[in-house]
């Protein structure tokens, strides 16, 4: 019986490698999405080669809607209908508001919104077809409790919350699940080269008195990928170590 297979995008950061690498532990073909002609792709396909880790490639800029489509055309032709998508991609471009450029906006919402619906346009009609999917999209604690400076990024994660509640409604009597995951601080290598004292200052404000953990984000994710998460739907599982609870 073939894998199956699932989309992971922006997974070559920090959290979308450790998501692709549960979803793999998991039995899953993954597909990591990145840019066309991405510079670092060579390079994150031959260490995570090394750690173990068979992963595809998609390549496409998920701000642009016919690339993903193609994308997505591309990978069900060479692997198989895809069962799984878990929208990562993201940015920031923070600011304050009134200061913040029109071009910061864009970015962010293109980047961290439009893109949930650029790829899983795509992919849901397959999904509710064959009877399952799983639709994972990844929010932020600032996108569930607003964060100074960051109102573009907020308002994209917000967005986004109420994207998989509204679509979770639309499939789920066709067997295919939409959930929201709203991490926290989490100590990927971005925030880790971020100054000690900063640090420091950011893990005070979290009650269990830590960072996240990248592999705690992706193990929520292959949890919800599973059959055992079929009654699970239009829910955002906040992982924040008590930072913001509601």
């Amino acid at each position: 019986m073939a894998k199956k297979v699932a989309l992971v995008t922006g997974g070559m950061g920090g959290l979308g490698t450790a998501i692709c690498k549960a979803l793999a532990n998991d039995g899953w073909t993954v597909v990591a999405n990145c840019l066309p002609a991405f510079p670092p792709a060579a390079e994150w396909l031959a260490k995570t080669k090394a750690d173990g880790f068979e992963f595809h490639i998609g390549e496409a800029d998920v701000t642009d809607y016919e690339q993903c489509g193609a994308m997505v055309k591309k990978i069900e032709a060479e692997l198989g209908p895809i069962d799984c998508i878990v929208n990562n991609a993201g940015i920031t471009r923070d600011g304050m508001f009134r200061k913040m450029e029109k071009g910061q906006w864009d970015a962010v919402l293109a980047t961290n919104l439009d893109s949930v619906f650029n790829v899983t346009h795509h992919i849901l009609p397959g999904m509710a077809e064959r009877g399952f999917g799983r639709v994972i999209n990844i929010s932020s604690v600032n996108g569930v409790k607003g964060q100074f400076g960051q109102a573009n990024y907020s308002a994209a994660k917000a967005g986004i919350l109420g994207l998989t509640k509204a679509l979770a409604q639309e499939v789920a009597k066709k067997g295919v699940t939409v959930n929201a995951i709203a991490p926290g601080y989490i100590g990927t290598d971005m925030v880790m080269a971020i100054k000690e004292e900063v640090r420091e200052q950011i893990v005070a404000q979290v009650p269990a008195g830590r960072l996240g953990k990248p592999e705690e984000i992706g193990d929520l994710c292959a949890y919800l990928a599973s059959d055992k998460a079929g009654y699970i739907t239009g829910a955002t599982i906040n992982i924040n170590g008590g930072l913001h609870m509601c």
